[in-house]
């Protein structure tokens, strides 16, 4: 096929020259992920944060492009070149299922976005398994072995989901990029040109190290930094817990719902389906939302404008010996007249940066390492000091939400307000 070019702000350039990779991103499927944002909630906090899931999978895809061109012409002995294809197509479609506001809904409605882009790569009722069915009939199947990580060929795997892979490095310049911040910049041209396959798997070489080194520095600062951030945090609090009054009320209040929100009816009787799930997009969500504004619910509709018009919840840290301490804030919440059960949240955000492989924890990884010389295999904390700190370590904080309302209560709540101040106090 004629090349087709993608001007990306990340890559500059991203060629299409594969008529199934072509015919899979004009699907309905592909596109809807347009309407899917990236950062969920982050770009209430950075609001250059608003690229979408379609742009990152295009990146993802532009990575595995590079990666399995250069193998196959350099290292055919360790590569092969049979899974070119395959790997380009599984970093386009791994992020596939993702729904609106990703994490937050699939907590609330008990969806699992890596199930359903397995479902969309396999159902023959999506466009997407149409094609990929032509390239051969069990094609469907490798594609969706990949996300799951049961494809046989381990360099696959590893370079779409593993500690340092394609979607890793580009959600970090893409999200660093679109945010406007500096952490999560590093070399990327170094670290691909340090790549090597191994019948065994992926390895770097001892002249990338210090490349893998700063990625893996710009990672943990993106999260604390960007992915943490209080504030996003406090938006997919509120998000939660006005979907959470929005189930409670569904019940007794059908009517409403399904006339302003006819496409989750299904996800509140649970009885959803794929084809009810690729309805759903940031765009519906937020229009729901907007809607909820006007219920006869008071706490539906003032949880929805405090979302729509970005009215962000305090926080503050604690550690669990102060949980007795939440509870009094709590009750003093209460006295008030706000109920703790939408108005509070506790909310923990951790992250181990790095770790080497442990086959005895739930979720093993595989760690990184780095060639040496004598073409023995060194694994990075014990080349770099420096990550050597991070490994095995997480970092994170856990955070009590309330209305910032507490912290002006005046009159007649004004006793409530000195001993909340006093509680919050005692945390620090």
């Amino acid at each position: 096929m004629k090349e087709k070019i993608f001007r990306d702000p990340i890559h500059n350039q991203i060629v299409v020259d594969h008529p199934v990779v072509y015919d899979l991103i004009n699907t309905p499927e592909f596109q809807r992920l347009r309407r899917i944002k990236q950062l969920g909630t982050t770009g209430f906090t950075f609001h250059g944060g608003e690229h979408s899931r379609f742009s990152h999978c295009l990146g993802v895809y532009h990575l595995a492009r590079q990666v399995t061109r250069t193998f196959s012409e350099n290292y055919a002995e360790h590569w092969q070149a049979d899974d070119n294809l395959l790997t380009m197509v599984a970093a386009l479609l791994h992020d596939l299922g993702h729904g609106p506001y990703s994490h937050t809904f699939e907590g609330l409605f008990a969806t699992d976005h890596e199930q359903f882009t397995q479902e969309i790569i396999t159902s023959p009722t999506t466009a997407i398994n149409q094609i990929l069915t032509k390239v051969a009939p069990d094609f469907p199947d490798k594609v969706a072995s990949v996300i799951n990580h049961t494809y046989p060929n381990k360099q696959v795997i590893q370079l779409i989901s593993s500690q340092i892979d394609c979607d890793r490095m580009d959600y970090l310049l893409r999200d660093s990029y679109m945010t406007g911040v500096q952490y999560g910049q590093f070399d990327l041209a170094r670290i691909l040109s340090s790549l090597r396959p191994l019948d065994s798997g992926l390895v770097f070489t001892k002249g990338g190290y210090h490349a893998v080194e700063d990625y893996l520095i710009s990672r943990y600062q993106m999260y604390m930094q960007v992915y943490f951030h209080p504030a996003s945090r406090a938006m997919e609090v509120l998000l939660k817990n006005l979907l959470k009054r929005a189930q409670v009320l569904y019940p007794t209040h059908q009517n409403f719902f399904r006339k302003e929100s006819p496409k989750l009816i299904p996800f509140f009787d649970k009885t959803y389906t794929l084809k009810d799930y690729l309805k759903l997009d940031d765009s519906i969500l937020n229009t729901y939302i907007q809607a909820w504004m006007d219920s006869t619910d008071p706490i539906l509709s003032d949880l929805s404008q405090r979302f729509i018009n970005r009215r962000v919840l305090k926080s503050v840290t604690f550690a669990e010996k102060d949980e007795p301490v939440i509870q009094q804030l709590r009750q003093e919440i209460a006295a008030i007249g706000f109920d703790p059960a939408y108005y509070t949240a506790i909310n923990s955000s951790f992250d181990l940066p790095y770790d080497i492989y442990r086959p005895e924890s739930n979720k093993p990884r595989t760690q990184i390492d780095i060639l040496q010389d004598d073409n023995s295999l060194l694994e990075l904390s014990q080349e770099s000091p420096l990550v050597a700190s991070l490994m095995g370590t997480v970092h994170g904080d856990r955070r009590f939400y309330f209305p910032k309302e507490m912290l002006f209560a005046e009159d007649l709540f004004a006793s409530h307000k000195e001993r909340f101040l006093q509680l919050l106090a005692s945390l620090n």
